[in-house]
């Protein structure tokens, strides 16, 4: 379970100023794809080894969208997230980040919306529990209206982004997609079907992803450094794979 990469500060330095790591909408998405794995492994929020996953299986590869934990990895994060979200072209009002990992994604997406594309984008996100006293609730932040994106990192029973949806929908908005980091593109526990497209089909919403497994794949094939774990990850896909 040791990180391929621990991420030094000379490190983040050069990623916020590497155009590598700079994806901008014109470029297409599987270039913003790969420049966003190579960051997350620099990062040390995608690492290999042996890892379980909620479902109980163990996973060559894990990705924790916890380890964006600090200024230059979180202002870089929210970049990518930005400039994906523009280039699915989907229309949108408003961003929301459900508890906990998608509040600072939410966050710093608005933020690289603003900065980078000149978009003022209001944001809300909720409690895990009801607060009964201050301005009490279980959401914060702009009223949710018009037609929202949910940001979250990844989507295993999605049960985060169907109260998400719930939300936006008892409080008479649209949901109009869902972006998160990874598709691991692997089936559901109880599910032949990728949770992903379960998670599309029963809302009726597109979902996208800044990266997907396919993207780590094609990375690994062409990075000799990485190529050792090729054969791990292709494995667990042919098992989990749909």
């Amino acid at each position: 379970m040791n990180a391929l990469i621990t991420p030094t500060q000379g490190m983040m330095n050069s990623m916020a100023h590497d155009p590598a790591f700079d994806p901008d909408p014109s470029v297409d998405q599987d270039s913003t794809a790969r420049a966003f794995l190579r960051f997350a492994l620099a990062a040390n929020v995608l690492r290999f080894g042996q890892f379980q996953t909620k479902a109980g299986r163990t996973t060559p590869y894990f990705f924790n969208a916890g380890q964006f934990h600090n200024g230059t990895l979180l202002a870089q994060v929210g970049i990518f997230y930005a400039d994906t979200l523009i280039q699915s072209r989907i229309p949108f009002d408003m961003l929301f980040g459900p508890a906990y990992k998608g509040i600072p994604l939410a966050t710093v997406t608005a933020t690289a919306l603003s900065q980078r594309h000149h978009r003022e984008i209001p944001i809300a996100y909720n409690r895990k529990e009801a607060k009964d006293h201050g301005e009490g609730g279980s959401l914060i932040g702009a009223p949710l209206h018009g037609r929202v994106i949910i940001i979250d990192d990844v989507i295993s029973a999605g049960t985060s982004v169907y109260e998400s949806a719930e939300w936006i929908r008892q409080s008479g908005a649209q949901l109009a997609g869902i972006l998160i980091a990874l598709d691991r593109q692997e089936r559901g526990s109880h599910s032949p079907v990728n949770a992903v497209r379960e998670v599309e089909n029963r809302l009726a919403v597109p979902v996208r992803a800044i990266a997907s497994l396919d993207d780590l794949l094609i990375l690994l094939e062409q990075t000799p450094e990485l190529a050792q774990h090729l054969p791990a990850i292709q494995a667990y896909r042919a098992r989990y794979g749909a």
